[in-house]
């Protein structure tokens, strides 16, 4: 899978990039991640910052966040 979101259950700009991308038909894996920004040490990792959502496009070799960014980017891949 070349598309992995990081995601907390409830959060609304989570839930914008996740229309988007069914919303454009795209394959995504993801990835749940703790409520605690203190938790989120795999966010970190991947992206700088604990601040979710996260996308990562392997197959373009982009992380990025902030929802509106994220859609952007994936109406501009891959509408």
């Amino acid at each position: 899978m070349s598309l992995t979101l990081y995601r907390l259950e409830g959060c609304p700009w989570c839930e914008l990039v996740v229309d988007k991308l069914e919303e454009l038909n795209v394959e995504f894996e993801s990835v749940w991640v703790e409520a605690l920004h203190s938790k989120r040490n795999e966010v970190k990792r991947v992206s700088g910052q604990r601040g979710v959502p996260v996308l990562v496009d392997e197959e373009y070799g982009v992380t990025m966040a902030e929802s509106a960014k994220i859609n952007e980017y994936l109406e501009a891949s891959y509408a």
